[in-house]
């Protein structure tokens, strides 16, 4: 019951959720490439794992039971498998050679995420150790992989180095923080809570922050951040009534105009109704102020079949999603691009949508000579997409494209991340291997 109050309260407090009128006419479906040129390249222990990956995918019902089995699997069996597909490693040193890996395919850059969260506040997660482990990360490899190609590569053609911060993995009892987040808050309880989880979030910026601002004084032609910090996407009450603020207060502290680059962006779902109003919102609050810049990766969103509420805040077609997502994408580069005093200061995007990635790409071309196409950067997550990702590095000469990267040195975690992605993306795994990736697995065999 508590739940539901909270959920009909934060939609009294949006915008009016209607089903949105697009400024550009609807994108033309491109069907995606094949995955055959991606899989060339692949080792035969990487094609074997994929080969089974496509078995467990041929059909929904078949996907359906892996996702119903799949946690009493033996973990060994996962990780000799499956772990490294989607997995950057364990240890400091696997990720960096996940990073080389991802670097000889044309992908120049990660966006790194600790898999460790807890939402509901059930685990007995060491704060602590996310913080400082995730910190050590950026200095550990984020650093040294992004410097490492300055003398290879033209400073504009690397995208920034990413850090995922999950705000359910940097604070107890997460659920009722952000549920009641406010720095300002009259309630002495709510206030601690929101301050040590906005403390947390800043430790980890503050060190992306000083590295920009150490490394812009070196490389005063770079364009685009060093490194940023992202606040990832949480369930829609969560959003609405804490995250969105959180990214708020972190623009308002790290993205000032009196440093070169931004080091902080938030995240959008725009499968929600009411996702580019309030991104909007957010743009004119940032204008009115004048006084930062706010950053955004906008993705489609990761929890429809999770959300209880989904038939009232979430599209009711795939049509409307990706009429919404394709065109506040548009909008936002167009902003970007073309406004010398713009307010939006970086944007990823997210996507396995091959149609949307590749619009992209194109306005990038477009926009060769723009200072600003630095700051617009294509992502998907490690170990999908793939036959995508090569088609925009090889076919479209795409330079400003990552792959955001899971690691943990614990093996539980990483298994826990591999089911909720299963859960998350069961139709987009399913798109991208099943029957069409074995065939293409046995092309590339014989």
């Amino acid at each position: 019951m508590y739940r539901q109050f909270i959920f009909k309260r934060s939609l009294s407090t949006t915008h009016k959720l209607l089903k949105p009128a697009s400024v550009m006419p609807a994108l033309q479906y491109k069907a995606p490439p094949s995955p055959d040129n991606y899989l060339k390249n692949l080792n035969k222990s990487d094609l074997f794992s994929l080969f089974l990956i496509g078995c467990c995918s041929i059909n929904k019902p078949i996907l359906n039971t892996v996702i119903k089995i799949f946690p009493y699997v033996p973990l060994p069996l996962i990780k000799t498998f499956v772990y490294n597909l989607y997995c950057g490693g364990e240890t400091f040193q696997e990720v960096l050679a996940t990073g080389e890996k991802l670097k000889k395919n044309g992908i120049n850059n990660m966006m790194l995420s600790l898999t460790i969260e807890d939402s509901e506040g059930t685990k007995n997660i060491d704060i602590d150790y996310i913080v400082n482990e995730t910190i050590s990360s950026v200095k550990n490899i984020l650093k040294p992989h992004l410097l490492s190609q300055f003398s290879e590569k033209t400073i504009n053609d690397i995208p920034p180095g990413y850090i995922a911060l999950k705000p359910s993995a940097l604070v107890k009892d997460p659920y009722n923080v952000l549920l009641n987040y406010d720095l300002n808050s009259k309630d002495p309880r709510h206030k601690q809570k929101s301050i040590e989880l906005f403390n947390n979030c800043s430790k980890i910026t503050e060190v992306v922050k000083n590295l920009n601002e150490e490394l812009s004084r070196i490389y005063p032609e770079r364009n685009s951040p060093f490194f940023i910090s992202t606040i990832d996407a949480e369930k829609f009450d969560l959003q609405e009534k804490g995250v969105y603020a959180l990214q708020r207060d972190l623009f308002k502290k790290f993205n000032l105009n009196k440093y070169k680059h931004i080091s902080v962006i938030g995240t959008w779902q725009l499968y929600l109704k009411n996702s580019k109003d309030l991104l909007l919102k957010e743009l004119k609050m940032a204008e009115s102020d004048g006084t930062y810049s706010l950053g955004c990766k906008l993705v489609r969103g990761a929890y429809i079949h999770s959300e209880a509420h989904r038939n009232d805040i979430i599209f009711n077609s795939k049509k409307d999603t990706d009429s919404n997502y394709d065109d506040t994408v548009n909008f936002v580069c167009e902003h970007l691009l073309n406004k010398n005093d713009s307010k939006f200061g970086h944007l990823v995007v997210a996507s396995h949508n091959y149609t949307s990635q590749l619009h992209v790409t194109k306005k990038l071309d477009e926009n060769k000579l723009n200072p600003n196409k630095a700051k617009i950067v294509l992502a998907q997550l490690y170990g999908m997409a793939d036959n995508i990702t090569y088609d925009l590095i090889h076919n479209h000469n795409c330079k400003n494209i990552i792959k955001y990267v899971p690691w943990s040195n614990d093996s539980y975690e990483t298994k826990d991340y591999l089911l909720r992605r299963l859960q998350e993306n069961g139709d987009a795994v399913r798109a991208d291997n099943g029957l069409p990736l074995l065939k293409a697995i046995f092309r590339s065999l014989f």
